[in-house]
């Protein structure tokens, strides 16, 4: 673990001296009609869907966290763009100099009235590589001139009615914009929105277990389970481990690909499943095992679902160690806290089954206990709920800088873990 705390501490600091308060940011994510990641929202601490966020305090949070390089933006975007709300009196130079141009969507409501200056100056971020999105709140004629320089235009499926969004698709119509529907929090929101003809959508939609009477078990799945439970010995008995894995064909190839991947920087190609731990060790087997057996839970469903819990099992892994809690036990509980989306069951219906001590199955089926202390913060932090960050925080003594820097950590090991292997 020296070697990962040594990766978090080089992360740029979340606060610093004089700055007056938190910086953080976290990613939303934008998913096509193929449920394919397009894009990333960034959503800045102190900003809400309601209030928008001050412009002091994004910029200031964007440049602590250098975010002006590609290389540490991408960190977070995985080297797509990212959606930034930006109020309207900070549409200036200084934008260029805080966020890359050719990266940026630039999420913009429209004021009461337009000034040639504020057109103007619109037009040079445009030049630069700026792309801009609309709030579905503006009116004509006052909006014309943003919409012929708009890329997309966003619209709250929650506070909008059918009718107010059958009129804006009208007054659209024929322009070269792209409907985006955000704030799309489940299933029948998202198929809601692809019937009017959305064809971008913002929100956790696909992270709501939605039960399919038609949709069998994955293949092998007890055995799975039986992997999971004799990854737990410490030491790893060796034999029978790769005994297990190599009853499961496609399990073990995952496994052998996510070994051989860049990540782990393998002198020689590893070909059994013997080989592949013994040249990893027992710490790093178990995490690689156990997000190969992931990927074969998750199926066809979209692949930021499993980008999620890989991200929530290294976060509660990593931070666990902070906090002295077991860490392959924090893994687990971040890794497994989306199967009931992935498996289309509840969660009360799929802990039984798995091999769990009892407080991660108590952490699973929201318990408020001390293992789910890290894992209960994250859920606040990815929705930008930072009051029920803040109250976590203090409930269970959590320093949400360091918390900060290890989320970014793990998105950045993600991205590599899974895409590397791809």
């Amino acid at each position: 673990m020296a070697a990962v705390a040594e990766a978090v501490n080089n992360l740029e600091d979340s606060k610093k001296p004089g700055t007056g308060g938190l910086h953080s940011v976290v990613r939303r994510p934008i998913l096509d009609l193929k449920n394919r990641v397009h894009a990333f929202k960034l959503v800045f601490r102190g900003e809400s869907e309601t209030s928008g966020q001050d412009n002091r305090s994004m910029l200031e949070t964007a440049a602590i966290l250098k975010l002006d390089k590609p290389s540490e933006f991408q960190k977070l975007t995985g080297e797509l763009m990212a959606f930034v709300s930006c109020p309207w009196h900070a549409l200036n130079e200084r934008l260029a100099q805080t966020l890359p141009p050719t990266l940026t969507v630039l999420e913009i409501e429209p004021p009461p009235e337009l000034s040639p200056e504020a057109i103007a100056a619109c037009q040079r971020l445009k030049a630069l590589g700026f792309r801009f999105a609309l709030d579905d709140s503006f009116s004509e004629p006052v909006a014309e001139p943003l919409c012929q320089l708009a890329d997309y235009v966003k619209v709250d499926i929650g506070r909008s009615g059918l009718e107010e969004r059958k009129d804006l698709f009208e007054r659209l119509r024929g322009k070269q914009i792209t409907m985006l529907a955000k704030n799309v929090e489940t299933q029948k929101e998202y198929l809601q929105a692809r019937e009017e003809g959305f064809t971008l959508f913002e929100g956790y939609y696909f992270c709501q277990a939605v039960a399919k009477r038609d949709r069998r078990p994955p293949a092998n799945q007890v055995l799975r389970i039986q992997i999971l439970q004799a990854l737990q010995h410490n030491p790893l008995k060796l034999r029978e481990l790769s005994e297990l894995v190599r009853r499961d064909g496609p399990l073990a190839f995952q496994l052998l690909r996510l070994v051989n991947s860049p990540l782990y920087a393998m002198r020689q190609v590893v070909k059994s499943i013997e080989g592949a731990l013994l040249a990893v060790g027992d710490d790093a087997f178990r995490r690689i095992a156990t997000m190969a057996i992931a990927r074969e839970f998750n199926g066809d469903q979209p692949a930021e679902l499993l980008c999620m819990a890989v991200m929530r099992a290294r976060f509660c892994e990593v931070a666990g160690t902070q906090l002295g809690l077991d860490v392959f036990g924090q893994y687990l509980l971040g890794l497994l806290s989306l199967l009931p989306a992935m498996l289309g069951q509840s969660m009360s219906e799929v802990v039984p089954s798995l091999p769990l001590s009892p407080e991660i199955r108590d952490a699973l089926l929201e318990t408020a206990n001390r293992e789910r202390a890290l894992l209960g913060w994250l859920e606040h932090f990815e929705c930008g709920d930072w009051a029920g960050c803040d109250a976590a925080a203090e409930a269970d003594g959590l320093d949400q800088d360091e918390l900060a820097k290890v989320y970014r950590y793990a998105i950045a090991w993600t991205e590599s873990a899974l895409f590397s292997a791809d």
